[in-house]
């Protein structure tokens, strides 16, 4: 199966497959070419033109220290954790060529619901997922640990805002390799009222 295949839109979204942010290499998009990503993210659904989300780019010469800050946010709000959790902060945003940080950046006065101001900050990171592929590099939406930690959240932005995730962009330095996806019979149903 080839991933990714770019022949047309259809065939893009079939076979959207990520990267794993650890096997990329270079080269990775360039910076115009990361602003033509993220002006291909923000068309996204977004009830109220409300644009409740932000991208921020991390600079490869601002990937030390956004690990300095990850680990030592990490030792601070986890003071017993051990070698190897500390070595896996150490090296979270090494990996790739390129990292956007995905905020959700609700407008609480706004009377559109904060989940569908949600739902369109992932729409935004999908849609960034997509373009990135669209443009023949690889992605990887990742979250875990740094995007739930209010010290590394206050590194890019404020309270109400939310990091969606952090969306790693390079060129796949192994194979790319199927996952497993849904029996659609288990996920889709038709609603007979």
């Amino acid at each position: 199966m080839t991933f990714n295949d770019r022949t047309t839109p259809l065939s893009l979204l079939a076979t959207r497959r990520s990267g794993k942010a650890r096997e990329m290499v270079a080269p990775g998009p360039t910076p115009e070419q990361i602003d033509a990503m993220l002006a291909l993210a923000a068309r996204t659904p977004d009830h109220g033109k409300l644009a409740p989300w932000r991208f921020v780019v991390v600079p490869d010469d601002r990937r030390a220290a956004f690990n300095a800050m990850l680990a030592d946010a990490y030792r601070t709000e986890k003071p017993d954790a051990g070698r190897l959790e500390l070595d896996a902060m150490a090296g979270f945003g090494v990996p790739a060529p390129a990292l956007v940080v995905v905020l959700s950046s609700p407008r609480p006065d706004s009377h559109i619901p904060l989940w569908e101001q949600q739902m369109s900050a992932g729409a935004a990171a999908m849609n960034l997922l997509h373009a990135a592929h669209a443009m023949g590099f690889v992605a990887s939406w990742i979250t875990g640990w740094p995007s739930l930690s209010p010290t590394v959240r206050d590194a890019f932005g404020s309270d109400p805002e939310r990091i969606v995730g952090f969306v790693f962009i390079g060129t796949p330095g192994k194979p790319l390799e199927e996952r497993p996806r849904p029996d659609l019979a288990a996920v889709v149903s038709r609603w007979d009222g």
